[in-house]
């Protein structure tokens, strides 16, 4: 590039090109480079905002009147007392301050608490939700009521009702604490923010129960997981109708489920074990079977496990919202549906 530079200062920039094989808006291109290549000072628009000027908008936005107020609020607000300062947009200063925000006073919701709820044996948390199935007509509908044990996914009680009602949630809990021979402070239900859920009666129940009741955040849709896993494994059963022509059929379907869900559905994420074998102590008998069979097809063909020899043992720990140090040590997804060792 220099000797083309030298040689066109004889020659002529073309035929200087032309000589050394140099495509000429290279050469072009790199002299303007050299010549921009001290920087331009950017120039001030005359439209602009003197600084006085600038000062008296940043102080009235910034005033006890405006302080709470968007600067379209402002801008009308001045307009209408035959003053101008300047134009919405020239309210970007903010910016160039530091000070977009909400501007505008609101109301400060309450912080929720996340609910972290632990789970190590059966009958310790529960989890429970209200959800719909289709009647024979259109805005008619089923009221599923069904209460999980989280640690072992088994269903502790249900109902079906023509219609969401306190007084049947209040039954249906204390029923289950009866069956299940739940005593004082051992178990922790927890549920999402619907009317039955949040009600005084069921409120009153489970203080009288001694249950504990925790609530899902408002809008946090993954913090009751475990009722809605379960509803979507009803609705995705390959007979699941669209609909259901009376309260009879829905029962039915929802028993019959129910008896399948518990003692037939090996669970992934108890490692494929049945909800009712883990709820009632018969997991560890159950993988210790499993462990025999994985043993002898190792022994027998150990080269068909390139991890090594497979196992059955993962924790038996379950959680609703895992702080961030279990979240990090709990199994990954593939690995647990592979492994379950329960803690008895």
């Amino acid at each position: 590039m220099l000797a083309t530079t030298e040689l066109s200062t004889v020659v002529g920039p073309g035929l200087a090109c032309d000589a050394l094989s140099l495509p000429r808006s290279s050469f072009y291109r790199r002299g303007k480079s050299r010549a921009t290549e001290t920087p331009l000072q950017p120039r001030r628009s005359p439209r602009r905002l003197s600084v006085e000027e600038r000062a008296t908008v940043l102080s009235t936005l910034n005033s006890e009147r405006f302080a709470d107020c968007s600067p379209a609020q402002v801008y009308a607000t001045l307009l209408d007392e035959e003053l101008y300062l300047c134009s919405i947009s020239t309210y970007r200063i903010l910016r160039a301050e530091r000070q977009v925000r909400e501007r505008r006073a609101q109301l400060q919701r309450p912080l929720y608490t996340k609910s972290e709820l632990l789970a190590t044996a059966p009958n310790q948390v529960g989890s429970w939700d209200i959800t719909r199935l289709h009647g024979p007509t259109k805005w008619s509908y089923f009221q599923p009521y069904v209460i999980l044990d989280i640690f072992s996914r088994y269903v502790v009680g249900w109902l079906v009702a023509p219609r969401e009602s306190e007084a049947l949630a209040v039954t249906l809990i204390e029923q289950t604490c009866i069956k299940q021979q739940i005593g004082r402070d051992e178990l922790v239900v927890h549920a999402d923010r619907g009317s039955s859920m949040t009600s005084k009666s069921v409120a009153f129940l489970l203080a009288d129960l001694g249950v504990e009741k925790t609530h899902s955040r408002p809008h946090v849709s993954n913090d009751n997981p475990y009722s809605e896993s379960q509803f979507k494994t009803m609705r995705y059963r390959p007979e699941f109708p669209r609909r259901f022509a009376s309260i009879e059929d829905a029962r039915s379907f929802v028993r019959s489920f129910m008896d399948w869900y518990n003692g037939v559905h090996r669970h992934s994420g108890i490692g494929l074990l049945t909800p009712e074998s883990v709820h009632y102590g018969r997991a560890h008998a159950v993988t210790e079977q499993r462990a025999g069979v994985l043993a002898a097809a190792f022994a027998a063909r150990p080269d068909r496990f390139v991890g090594g020899a497979p196992h059955t043992a993962a924790t038996g720990r379950r959680w609703i919202n895992p702080p961030d140090d279990e979240r990090a040590a709990l199994d990954p997804p593939h690995q647990a549906s592979a492994a379950f060792l329960s803690s008895t």
